[in-house]
């Protein structure tokens, strides 16, 4: 019987000593220079119908694979994604070429094609026309607010990549707005904000605060914020809201799920007027 104590308790020190040894837990990165590395996003909002015709299954940065089927770019979304944002391709900055192929995989077909300037540090690339140039945003930095509590605030960057018709951006200065709901037994809504200052096609705003009341109050927090576009005149006057033609021209007004401390970014994107088909919206995307 003491024999067997014993052998207990020697497994038992045996196992702590081995719990308590140090695990290095590696994994396969590499360190870049922010200084001279260019890290990017590719959105893809060229106005098409979705589904296999219209999806990216290949894509390549400087003649090297980049992604393949294995891991698609359908239209109106981007790469690289994940459900919780904050991933980047990386490249050395300056002169890259990008190529993206559509179509099924024993099909594809080369549409775009460009040598692009990639500055050094985070960026957003639209692609909005497979005949015209992507748009580079910078990413900026994620602001932050520290507080006691969960906090009531979402983050929304704003871009306009607005068409007016097919191969014609829009010219004008546009103005993003929102409300959120005061109380949410009512639905009584706030007076409007705008989303940072008033942005020109190929422009984007910072990352700007936006106010949530949240539905469920003991929780991390979200709750609806509705948005509208305001047209801007050159003397910085307010000109009415932006009118969209879907089945006739209409104010344009949406509205989305704002969660407490995430990051969205919401691209404008499609055309103004002259295919309803393909009218004029914003997409949101996770950022983080």
């Amino acid at each position: 019987m003491k024999n067997i104590i014993k052998i207990g308790l020697f497994l038992v020190c045996a196992f702590l000593i081995t719990a308590c040894e140090e695990h290095v837990v590696e994994y396969d990165t590499t360190e870049i220079d922010t200084e001279t590395t260019a890290q990017f996003q590719i959105h893809y909002v060229v106005p098409l119908a979705s589904g296999t015709a219209s999806t990216i299954n290949r894509i390549e940065l400087n003649d090297e694979l980049l992604s393949n089927e294995t891991y698609s770019l359908p239209i109106n979304s981007f790469i690289p994604r994940s459900s919780t944002g904050g991933k980047f391709y990386t490249t050395e900055s300056g002169l890259i070429n990008l190529k993206l192929y559509i179509g099924a995989v024993d099909d594809l077909t080369l549409v775009y094609d460009k040598n692009i300037e990639m500055p050094a540090g985070k960026t957003t690339l639209i692609v909005h026309d497979f005949d015209k140039d992507p748009t580079i945003v910078d990413y900026g930095e994620y602001p932050k607010i520290t507080t006691e509590n969960t906090g009531e605030t979402t983050w929304i960057k704003f871009h306009n990549s607005l068409y007016e018709t097919p191969g014609v951006p829009t010219t004008l200065r546009l103005q993003y707005q929102y409300q959120y709901i005061l109380d949410n037994d009512t639905g009584e809504r706030s007076e409007w904000f705008n989303v940072g200052e008033p942005v020109l096609f190929g422009e984007a705003t910072g990352w700007e605060p936006v106010t949530v009341n949240k539905r469920i109050e003991i929780s991390s927090g979200y709750g609806y914020n509705y948005y509208r576009i305001r047209v801007i005149g050159d003397d910085g006057s307010d000109q009415g809201s932006l009118q969209v033609f879907r089945w006739s021209l209409n104010d344009y007004s949406d509205y989305w799920t704002g969660y407490v401390g995430s990051y969205r970014q919401h691209i404008l994107s499609r055309y103004r007027v002259g295919n309803s088909s393909y009218y004029g919206r914003v997409y949101q995307y996770t950022a983080l």
